[in-house]
């Protein structure tokens, strides 16, 4: 029988020896990514539909649940997790799961982080530090106000300013995430590069993914990271360095700049030979692989009762029909995306 070591706020015990989990492959899973909500208060082209047709919110977790649900995945060997969305910090009374999860920073999770638009961020930056977040991603594909309103549809450039703001006076450590789009933000991005690396922030480009159906023709917008780089290489020195944050992208030293430039590369290099990853949705589904379709449903078992026992067994079957890697394709021929559902289902 396992044995019984304490209680972490309202989560359920946890259990101590919970077996790791390993996939197939022999790599080990100790990153979740943890989506609280699909909705957002912005509509990115690249990302979602303008009218989207979000879950209806009697589908969703509580967040007693899923703190239950993200402490039994510590128990079983995470030790970062990362809050995404949609928007996370559109979800209702969002910091009170922060503030449970934050509890076990330093005491079986080594780091809890969270990716934001930059919206809401004026207003949680120093309760997010408070409740042991030391680090964040922001979204921002853009310094051009114009643009930046026409890429988010909804988004106000000044009001995620004020948020960025906030934010590093409030101690968190931010790193800029720009989707590199052809033909829209490819010719920015020296600029790019310059204003996070001058205040002190890491930026990371990354390849549009195709998931989801949107008005836009991902062919049209897909740029290749690779000539993103050379470009860049015309003006700066990049130097390939061994830094982790724990997810995918692949960092590079900027001699001229002194900061660091990430490439998260699904398309042109996919990065599935070391994948430590699983996503868990609003819903209770886990996602294995952002770029397939096989899931498991972990609500199910976190419902039907309060032993963890079940919870544990479901995690160990999914776990075991991990992927060796991803399917993303583009689909030239019939503009169709590699996966049906939307990124803001599955958190990124």
């Amino acid at each position: 029988m396992n044995t019984i070591v304490g209680t972490i706020g309202n989560a359920s015990p946890l259990v101590a020896d919970a077996a790791p989990m390993i996939d197939p492959f022999g790599r080990a899973v100790t990153y979740l990514r943890v989506s609280v909500t699909d909705r957002c208060d912005f509509r990115c082209t690249y990302c979602m539909a303008e009218n989207m047709t979000f879950l209806p919110k009697k589908d969703l977790l509580t967040l007693e649940e899923l703190d239950r649900l993200c402490s039994a995945f510590i128990a079983k060997g995470v030790r970062k997790i990362r809050l995404t969305g949609g928007e996370p910090l559109v979800r209702k009374n969002i910091m009170h799961l922060v503030r449970q999860l934050g509890r076990q920073v330093g005491s079986g999770l080594d780091e809890l982080t969270i990716t934001t638009n930059g919206s809401q961020l004026a207003r949680h930056a120093e309760e997010l530090y408070d409740c042991g977040v030391r680090r964040i991603n922001v979204s921002l594909d853009t310094l051009d106000p114009e643009k930046f309103r026409k890429i988010t549809r909804w988004g106000d450039f000044a009001k995620v300013m004020e948020g960025i703001d906030a934010a590093q006076k409030a101690g968190l450590k931010i790193k800029l995430n720009a989707v590199a789009l052809k033909d829209f933000n490819e010719a920015e991005m020296p600029d790019m590069l310059r204003f996070a690396h001058g205040r002190g922030m890491d930026l990371t480009v990354i390849e549009t993914m195709p998931m989801g159906e949107i008005e836009e023709d991902r062919t049209d917008q897909y740029l290749p990271l690779s000539k993103l780089r050379a470009d860049l290489e015309e003006q700066f020195t990049l130097t390939d360095i061994d830094y982790q944050t724990g997810g995918p992208a692949r960092y590079t030293r900027v001699a001229e700049t002194g900061g660091r430039l990430g490439f998260i590369t699904p398309l042109t290099h996919n990065f599935c030979e070391s994948c430590n990853r699983v996503r868990l949705t609003c819903t209770g589904t886990l996602y294995m692989c952002l770029g397939q379709n096989d899931a498991a449903d972990l609500r199910a078992a976190l419902r039907a009762t309060e032993d963890d026992g079940l919870l544990h067994a479901a995690i160990d079957e999914a776990i075991t029909r991990k992927p060796k890697g991803h399917d993303f394709i583009i689909d030239r021929t019939h503009k169709r995306p590699a996966v049906a559902r939307h990124m803001s289902v599955t958190g990124g």
